[in-house]
């Protein structure tokens, strides 16, 4: 028997992406022009939105974490997406309070960064980390550092002055016209200045219409302890969590 035929309209059911809008002569419909308007308008308020560090900080002390509030050298945020050489370095007072630490290294320092869409990372990363330091239980996490003016690299410094020996630095992701609040997780092992992208891995689109917090969790806590154990991240380390997660439960077993 013959498949039924399917139409462009079936294929918008299924995907978020501009495909099959039609045609107002040589423009497209108004609602597909005016949709289009919206979508841009939020992504360019998600990038400008303010940062709000300090219910962030007062989640994490109700979470019973310690955290420490840093800033990049991107004094404001026009600066900020001018200069993204400044946000991937820490500003003088943030790099002496780190500095002053206590000498005790910890397998995983996590760094909660505004990024691209500071909107992203006020909405889901209270909630992705409460989920996800409940399967870090075999880790020794150190202080959270929420760092204003942040790019991914920025982490590699933080952990580095925290002698932490994997970086984790949950941050906004540049915002998309299908979603303006997208929050990623970039992991890095060994971080330090001058770290190259392909030396991490990313556990990207979590939000509410992408990867959920928990799905989320899973994969950066299995990318966390396998990258501990390997003493690797980047392109030397695959992301086989899916394949864990379907086997029995008495297999599902860290890496040990």
């Amino acid at each position: 028997m013959k498949p039924p035929a399917r139409s462009l309209r079936d294929l918008r059911h299924l995907t978020p992406a501009r495909v099959g809008l039609g045609r107002s002569g040589a423009s497209l419909p108004t609602q597909a022009l005016l949709d289009f308007a919206l979508d841009h308008a939020r992504a360019r308020d998600a990038v400008h939105a303010p940062f709000d560090a300090a219910s962030i900080v007062a989640g994490l002390e109700a979470l019973g974490l310690r955290a420490i509030q840093v800033a990049s050298r991107a004094q404001t945020r026009p600066e900020y997406l001018k200069r993204p050489d400044l946000g991937r370095r820490l500003d003088a007072s943030s790099q002496g309070s780190l500095g002053r630490g206590p000498d005790q290294r910890c397998d995983l320092a996590i760094v909660i960064g505004d990024g691209l869409s500071p909107a992203a990372v006020n909405l889901h990363t209270l909630e992705l980390l409460r989920r996800l330091l409940a399967r870090l239980d075999a880790i020794a996490v150190g202080p959270i550092a929420v760092a204003s003016g942040a790019r991914v690299a920025l982490g590699d410094e933080i952990g580095a002055l925290l002698r932490a020996r994997m970086v984790a630095v949950l941050i906004g992701e540049r915002p998309g016209l299908s979603a303006p609040d997208s929050l990623g997780a970039y992991l890095t092992f060994a971080p330090a200045p001058g770290r190259a992208d392909a030396e991490r891995n990313c556990v990207s689109n979590i939000h509410s219409s992408g990867l959920g917090y928990d799905e989320a969790a899973f994969r950066i806590a299995w990318l966390v302890r396998e990258g501990l154990a390997r003493q690797l991240t980047g392109v030397a380390l695959k992301d086989e969590s899916a394949l864990q997660a379907r086997l029995p439960p008495e297999w599902a077993r860290p890496a040990t």
